[in-house]
């Protein structure tokens, strides 16, 4: 973990540094080769020139869709069962908060809800679950 650690004892003084680089070997140990495979897999399918013009939020927005919550796009892609309906009193309680929420908090709604914080490219008519395409439901 660092140079003459075998040497070293943990004590109450030493035990935040030793637990981080802990941690941190772990955490890289564990993933490297993964890591490595992803990326070899990806530049396999995708030529690097064509990346190399994004920096990363670029890519992240073109891989993973955009942070910007429409939110008439994402009321009009929404499913609602058990009973409610668009004009349901819960459901206008439910819009009427989300509206006064910044941008932020709908991202951490929607992950809460979706598991992810982004919206795909085509908008929330193209939201995904696990078993393929899936809309918002409540």
């Amino acid at each position: 973990l660092k140079s003459g650690g075998a040497n070293t004892a943990v004590t109450e003084k030493n035990k935040k540094e030793y637990i981080e680089r802990m941690v941190k070997w772990r955490v890289e140990r564990g993933v490297v080769q993964q890591t490595e495979a992803l990326v070899r897999g990806f530049y396999e399918v995708v030529d690097s020139r064509l990346v190399s013009v994004f920096d990363a939020r670029e890519l992240e927005l073109v891989i993973a869709g955009t942070a910007e919550i429409d939110l008439s796009d994402w009321r009009n892609n929404t499913e609602y069962r058990g009973g409610y309906h668009d004009g349901h009193i819960v459901i206008r309680w439910f819009w009427a908060a989300v509206e006064r929420f910044n941008n932020e908090q709908r991202l951490r709604l929607l992950q809460f809800v979706t598991g992810t914080s982004s919206v795909p490219y085509e908008g929330f008519a193209a939201l995904r679950g696990s078993n393929g395409l899936r809309r918002f439901c409540i």
